[in-house]
């Protein structure tokens, strides 16, 4: 299935100027990112070049719909298996306008960047269809490979297209420094530093506050229940890599407006273009409001996805207590302030691992090897979460 996947990336739409597109990309943040999700699709334009993106986009809109609709918040978190299958059934029916719209757009920027040629209405309207079969298809791929492989499909073919740039980079690597030795030392320097920054990414990742439960003896006819101890775990990064991705949508959306007022034939449109584009071109008025809205994403999706009260009434419900807590609203508070505390923490390594690729490019001039922040989180994830599937698979079949 991965293998389809990578066939598919690289089937390109007719008529690209390579050249073009390549510098274009390199010069984009947005479409940096947007390559991201396309699991490398972007850079050869091909059929699936928008990646699950919308599909991702569409789970991120049905998400915050919980927090106003308490129906589908019932759905997602209280109905079980079933519930999530109607649930995530409504995420790729959002799919489809958010691929065609993702698609629109898309098109008419690369076709005033002149990398695309000029199409006709219906050249333009088939390959919009063309790019949002191209998602649903990967989409069906990403949930094949979760129904019938290891992890979760959507993750592993975004994995797959973050790796499938290491050999290029590596090669480039290579060049750089047969052709200019003096920067070897930078680049030992930037290794050592990129190995102790994913050790910092995995002991985050991992990082739990254990908040320890008591539950009361029960006795039912001669049989007692209860009476064990165990611990609720708090997760540091309870967030994972959402925020960057919400944050990274809104900061480069100014960006994305540039580009597509640049070929408008209006003084007023040029004028706004150019403001946007130098303005989020500024590497550190970038990086500033970056580092902030992931902070501030950080908080917000914690509270839409931890709810302490729930949690406090389900352990009350269970015979259940914090030690040294009173049950109900006190459990509920305690926890809302832990939760606080060590969000705090996670929110601060997230916007620093959000731009640090922009600090190393400023301190080491050094491009190669030079992975997004948010390329790496998603990267460490998935190989973590791929390991505990793996060990659980062996547990089933190896208890002893």
């Amino acid at each position: 299935m991965l293998v389809i996947f990578r066939v598919a990336a690289n089937i390109p739409v007719p008529g690209v100027d390579k050249e073009a597109l390549r510098s274009f990309l390199g010069n984009s943040q947005f479409f940096g990112l947007l390559n991201i999700f396309s699991g490398g699709a972007l850079t050869n334009l091909s059929i699936a070049m928008l990646g699950v993106g919308p599909y991702i986009t569409g789970s991120i809109i049905m998400q915050l719909l919980t927090m106003i609709f308490p129906r589908l918040k019932e759905m997602y978190q209280e109905e079980g298996e079933a519930g999530r299958a109607r649930f995530n059934q409504y995420s790729r029916l959002l799919t489809v306008p958010l691929g065609l719209l993702q698609a629109y757009g898309l098109l008419i920027i690369l076709s005033r960047q002149n990398i695309l040629p000029h199409l006709g209405i219906f050249g333009f309207l088939t390959n919009m269809v063309v790019i949002t079969a191209g998602t649903m298809f990967l989409v069906w791929i990403g949930e094949l490979i979760s129904e019938k492989g290891i992890g979760n499909g959507i993750s592993l073919m975004i994995f797959a297209g973050i790796v499938s740039g290491l050999p290029t980079n590596f090669g480039q690597f290579v060049f750089d420094v047969r052709n200019s030795p003096e920067k070897l030392p930078s680049y030992l320097v930037f290794a050592a530093i990129a190995l102790i920054v994913v050790a910092g990414v995995v002991y985050i990742t991992e990082a739990q506050r254990n908040i320890p439960v008591s539950y009361a003896k029960r006795v039912r006819g001669n049989r007692v229940y209860g009476g064990v101890s165990t611990h609720l775990p708090l997760r540091v990064n309870q967030a994972g890599v959402i925020p960057i991705i919400f944050a990274v949508s809104i900061v480069l959306f100014p960006g994305l407006i540039g580009s597509f007022l640049a070929g408008v034939p209006n003084s007023t449109a040029q004028f706004i273009s150019d403001f946007l584009i130098k303005m989020f071109n500024n590497q550190w008025i970038y990086g500033s409001v970056y580092f902030v809205l992931v902070f501030v994403f950080t908080y917000f999706y914690t509270a839409v996805t931890f709810d302490p009260q729930s949690i406090a009434d389900n352990i009350q419900k269970q015979g259940g207590f914090v030690l040294g807590i009173r049950p109900g609203r006190q459990t509920a508070e305690y926890l809302y302030r832990i939760i606080n505390r060590i969000t705090l923490v996670g929110a601060v390594f997230l916007g620093l691992t959000a731009v640090l690729p922009i600090a190393a490019q400023g301190v080491f001039a050094i491009q190669t090897f030079t992975i997004g922040g948010t390329a790496l989180l998603i990267a460490v994830s998935v190989v973590l979460e791929t390991l505990k599937q793996v060990q659980s698979q062996i547990v089933t079949y190896e208890y002893e």
